[in-house]
C-alpha cells in the first residue's frame, strides 16, 4: 500500500466524510499499479466504517474495490478460495453485524459476479441477507428500501439476485439451503402488507428448488479450476510429449478409452438427468409436506406454491 493511499485513508477515517474526489484519488492509487492489495482492502474496510454518510459514489467504490480484491486478486480470477472468504467474513463481521449497505451490496455482488465460491460465504451471504431483510431498514443501493415490518420490492429483489446467482449454490438453481430460508422469511412476514413481488419470489425459488436441475460438478472448486488452468498454461516438453504419445498411439488408447467413455452408462445422460430434475421425488415430496405442516395450517403462499407444482406437472 503506497504511502499516500495510507495517509488518504487516515484523513476520511479522521473526518468521517470522503468527498468525490478523494474517492477519485482512492481509486487512482489502488488500481495504479493495476492490483487491489489485502492491505488496501483493510484500509477501505476502515474508512467504510468511519463514514457517517455514504453516498452512492462511495458504495460504487467500496463494492468495486472488494470485489476485485476477493474475485481477482490471485488466480483463478473470478473466484474466492477459502482464505479470501474467511478475510472477508471477518472483515464484514468484526463487531457481529453488517453496518452499512456497502457491505451488503458488496456481498451480493460478490455471488452474482463469482464463477464459484465457497460455501462459508454463501451461507453467510445468505444468513446476512435474511437478517437485513426481516430486520432491517434504510435504503438500498439499487433503489427502494429495507424494512424491518415487512417485505419491500427492494428486499425481494436482493433475495432473488443471492438465490439466482452464478456463485451461489448452483448456476441459476435453488438449492435446499435456499428454499428453506425463503420459508423462514415466509413464517416471519406471513401477515406483514408485503411487496406483490415476495409471493412470485417464494413460489419461483421454492418450485425451483422441487424441479429444478443442477449437476453436482456444475460449479468446478478453487483447486480444481486452478489446476486445469495451470495445465492450459502449461506449454513445457512434458505437456507437448504427453499429447505426441497419445498421438501415436490413438488406436490403443482409443479402443481402451472407449470402454470408459464411449458408452452412456445409465443416468449419466445430460438430458435424462435433466428430465428426471423436472421431478418431484419423494424426498422431496416429504420435505414440502414437513415445512407446509410445520405450523399446522396452509397459507396462500403455500397455496400458491402447491398450484404451480401440480400445474407443471400437468
Amino acid at each position: 500500500m503506497s504511502v499516500q493511499f495510507a495517509d488518504l485513508a487516515r484523513a476520511v477515517a479522521e473526518d468521517g466524510r470522503i468527498a468525490p474526489d478523494e474517492i477519485l484519488s482512492l481509486r487512482r492509487l489502488g488500481w495504479g499499479d493495476g492490483i487491489m492489495t489485502r492491505e488496501e482492502a483493510e484500509a477501505i474496510f476502515a474508512i467504510n466504517r468511519q463514514i457517517t454518510l455514504p453516498g452512492n459514489d462511495w458504495v460504487d467504490f467500496f463494492v468495486e474495490a472488494i470485489g476485485e480484491f476477493v474475485l481477482n486478486g490471485t488466480d483463478p480470477k473470478g473466484m474466492c478460495d477459502e482464505r479470501e472468504a474467511d478475510w472477508l467474513i471477518r472483515a464484514f463481521d468484526h463487531d457481529g453485524k453488517l453496518e452499512t449497505m456497502a457491505e451488503l451490496e458488496t456481498l451480493v455482488r460478490i455471488i452474482e459476479r463469482a464463477r464459484n465460491v465457497p460455501d462459508a460465504l454463501k451461507h453467510y451471504t445468505l444468513e446476512q441477507i435474511e437478517q437485513a431483510v426481516l430486520y432491517g431498514e434504510g435504503p438500498t443501493r439499487c433503489g427502494g428500501d429495507l424494512s424491518a415490518t415487512h417485505l419491500s420490492a427492494a428486499e425481494c429483489a436482493l433475495l432473488r439476485r443471492v438465490i439466482f446467482a452464478s456463485g451461489g449454490h448452483g448456476p441459476a438453481a435453488v438449492s435446499r439451503f435456499d428454499a428453506e430460508m425463503l420459508f423462514r422469511i415466509k413464517d416471519a412476514t406471513l401477515d406483514a402488507t408485503n411487496a406483490p413481488e415476495w409471493q412470485d419470489l417464494f413460489v419461483d425459488g421454492t418450485a425451483n428448488y422441487l424441479r429444478g436441475f443442477s449437476a453436482a460438478n456444475a460449479q468446478l472448486s478453487h483447486n480444481r479450476t486452478k489446476e486445469l488452468e495451470g495445465f492450459i498454461a502449461d506449454n513445457s516438453v512434458n505437456v507437448g510429449r504427453f499429447f505426441g504419445r497419445m498421438a501415436k498411439e490413438a488406436p490403443k488408447v482409443a479402443n481402451h478409452f472407449g470402454k470408459v467413455f464411449g458408452q452412456k452408462r445409465a443416468g449419466t445422460d445430460p438430458t435424462l438427468r435433466a428430465i428426471e430434475g423436472e421431478i418431484v421425488t419423494e424426498n422431496e415430496q416429504n420435505w414440502l409436506d414437513s415445512m407446509i405442516e410445520a405450523d399446522g395450517k396452509l397459507d396462500p403462499l403455500e397455496k400458491a406454491l402447491i398450484a404451480r407444482v401440480e400445474e407443471d406437472l400437468n
